[in-house]
């Protein structure tokens, strides 16, 4: 299975926001043998959020040849054009890493910042979706657009693959949301905190076989402490959730390497191509144990 990574955006151990944090825990995944880099969007959270797309510009250089992936961006809240112009520049500087993983938000508070309606984000995805593979993919833009005007012009510079940028989406699994990602996807990322291998099982068998398939936002904190896995669940991460323990704790991996492994081999057998782990901090370390769970 293709690991990967998502950066620290988060601060759970009080270790800080920095360049550096973002540096390390790239090089770590980068010579630990993942494939792929991830951050995502909000624009106001219960903790500091740092920017998604700031984050993986900055480890650009640290990151080797790792993918750069939106795990998810949310177009409505950026404006399409603008996400494109920026997942452009993004893949100029990093010779062609990008995969552009989008979806509607779930933060009514996100919409309310900027004015938007969050009832319209369906709609807003749809026409965004399109807007994107147009500029990003070349494909044509048929049809008319409500929110979103079609460019005058292409993108200039554009991507800097002949076949442009890879667009993902992402979507809990409901039937509307599979057929989105049939209709305009290279890819379905569904949300570890959202989902159980079971219920992605049954989605992954409504998409085309040769679509690839990811679960991102894996929060994860490896440790065989049974104490320390249920303070960093009971007492970390369920508030910052606003979920109930009880419901996150059998689907993320949080807990021993054995307890984990056992997981991400259920995600495979239900035909997860891809995972993309979000430690809990320490992650440097997080990421030596992640790389380990295949030995488990």
């Amino acid at each position: 299975m293709h690991l990967g990574l998502h950066l620290p955006q988060l601060d759970f151990d009080g270790s800080g926001l920095s360049l550096s944090r973002l540096t390390s825990a790239a090089r770590a995944a980068r010579d630990t043998g993942f494939g792929s880099l991830g951050a995502n969007d909000h624009v106001l959270f219960a903790g500091p959020w740092l920017d998604g797309l700031t984050a993986l510009t900055a480890v650009v250089e640290s990151s080797g040849d790792l993918e750069l992936v939106t795990s998810v961006a949310v177009p409505a809240l950026r404006h399409p054009l603008l996400l494109a112009k920026a997942l452009v520049a993004l893949d100029l500087l990093s010779e062609g890493r990008v995969v552009a993983g989008i979806g509607p938000g779930s933060s009514n508070a996100d919409y309310d910042a900027v004015g938007l309606d969050f009832a319209e984000r369906w709609q807003r995805l749809d026409e965004a979706a399109r807007l994107l593979r147009h500029v990003l993919r070349g494909a044509p833009l048929t049809g008319p657009t409500r929110h979103y005007p079609a460019p005058p012009a292409p993108l200039s510079p554009g991507p800097f693959r002949s076949d442009g940028v890879p667009i993902w989406i992402a979507s809990w699994g409901s039937p509307a949301g599979l057929r989105r990602v049939v209709r305009h996807g290279d890819g379905w990322l569904a949300s570890a905190y959202n989902t159980d291998p079971a219920a992605f099982a049954a989605g992954r068998a409504q998409l085309p076989a040769e679509l690839p398939s990811a679960v991102v936002t894996m929060w994860t904190w490896v440790t065989e402490d049974d104490g320390d896995a249920r303070r960093h669940l009971d007492d970390v991460l369920a508030p910052l959730l606003r979920r109930d323990p009880d419901t996150l704790r059998d689907v993320l991996c949080i807990g021993s390497a054995q307890r984990c492994a056992e997981l991400v081999a259920r995600y495979a057998e239900a035909g997860c191509d891809r995972m993309h782990f979000w430690p809990l901090g320490d992650e440097e370390r997080q990421v030596e144990l992640i790389a380990g769970l295949s030995a488990t």
